[in-house]
Order: C-alpha cells, then structure tokens, then sequence
C-alpha cells in the first residue's frame, strides 16, 4: 500500500507502481483459482477412473488343497516368500496407479524373462524359483512379478501364486491378484491383466491366506507339475 501513494517529481499521485501492484494480484488470484480448479477437475477425473475399471469375477475359494511338490521344494529354500501374515490386507483396493503398476511389472517381467523349461534349466521336471539369471518358465516369472510387487508396496497376501489348466491342457501357473473388484490375473503368456474367466483357463487351486494350506478353485483335478513355459 505504501507504493500505492507515492508522488512523481511534478507532483501528480505516481500510480504505475500501485497498478502494478493490483495487476500482480489479480494474476496471483487468477491462477490460485486456476490451481483449484485443476485440483478438483483431478480429483473428478480420478473418481471417474476408478469407476470406469471393469469388475473382475472373484474365484471363490473351496477346501484346503496340497501345493504342488515344487512350491513346498520351494518353501522349504525360502520360507519367508511363503509365510502368510495375517496382518496385512486378504485384498487390495484396486486404483488407476494400482493397474498401471500390474500392467507395467507385467510387461517388464515377460520382457526381461527367457522362456526355458525346468527340464533344460534344471535338469528337473518342476521347480519354482527366480529366475535371477534371465531364463525360467511360468511359475519363475510369477515369482518375480509377486516380488517386484510387494517391493513396490503391495500385500504380499493379496498376491496368490495359483495353478490353472491352460489353452492346451497342461498345468501352468499365473498370480491372482486379489482385489476389491474381483481377482485380476497376471500371466507370462500375455501382458494383459485379465480376469479369471477372460483367461480361458481351468482354475484348480491357488496359496491359501491365513496359512500354509493351499485353496481349491472350482473343484478341478490338481496337475502334478506346473512346467508349462
């Protein structure tokens, strides 16, 4: 206010410095209304987002079930990959930043990964580990995909290794994600993250969440190995 008053040197009320003033203001005011808006357009934009996601079936869960002898191999190496707690969320809410994060591991991961049978990688015919040097078959990219994920924040116990039927008969695995819209599917036979039905696969089992039991999944016949690549 003090520049708004200040005189020139022949003595007439000097204004440039007070319009300037209220032009700077009326600009600040300007985009603080601009930033507003831009925050709450967002914050709609984000609800609409969500609301748009398509709901995916839940598979619903029968008696408890043996894991396949692999996966036991497997805890029996690293029993902290296997261990439920049961303080963490059974499902996730699933957001617009949450399926991009499925889709884009799911990319990296097939990308990263070489296909190889167990059998030419191990000299086994079923074994589910990392595949920390590159090669593996379905269950391995599952493995890192689940890994990635819970590094990146999500609960491990939403992420359910599971074991399926394929397209061509053959047990194969995929992980379950399991949301508070339906169970979603990350594959390495696509980069898609589908639900269970649009797979087109058998669903036979899948991890347990309160303990090491494993989950029936519409009654099918357990596979004796996973070795699908």
């Amino acid at each position: 206010m003090r520049h708004a008053i200040l005189r020139s040197t022949d003595g007439l009320p000097h204004r440039w410095a007070g319009g300037t003033l209220w032009r700077r203001l009326g600009r600040a005011v300007q985009f603080s209304l601009v930033g507003t808006i831009l925050l709450l357009g967002g914050a709609t934009t984000e609800a609409q987002t969500v609301a748009a996601l398509p709901d995916a079936q839940a598979l619903q869960a029968g008696p408890p079930a043996r894991p396949v002898a692999a996966w036991t191999a497997f805890c029996a190496r690293l029993p902290s990959e296997c261990t439920v707690d049961p303080g963490e969320p059974a499902v996730i809410t699933l957001t617009p930043r949450i399926r991009d994060l499925l889709s884009r591991v799911t990319r990296r991961v097939n990308a990263r990964i070489k296909p190889i049978t167990d059998l030419a990688h191990w000299g086994v015919v079923d074994r589910w580990d990392y595949p920390d040097d590159g090669f593996g078959d379905c269950e391995d990219y599952q493995l890192l995909k689940r890994r990635m994920l819970v590094e990146r924040g999500l609960p491990r116990r939403a992420l359910r290794m599971t074991v399926v039927i394929d397209e061509i008969g053959e047990g194969h695995a995929v992980l379950m994600v399991r949301t508070d819209r339906g169970d979603l599917i990350l594959d390495n036979k696509t980069n898609a993250v589908l639900s269970g039905p649009r797979t087109g696969y058998t669903f036979i089992k899948r991890e347990g969440q309160d303990g090491l039991a494993w989950v029936t999944l519409e009654g099918g016949a357990s596979p004796v190995a996973t070795a699908n690549r």
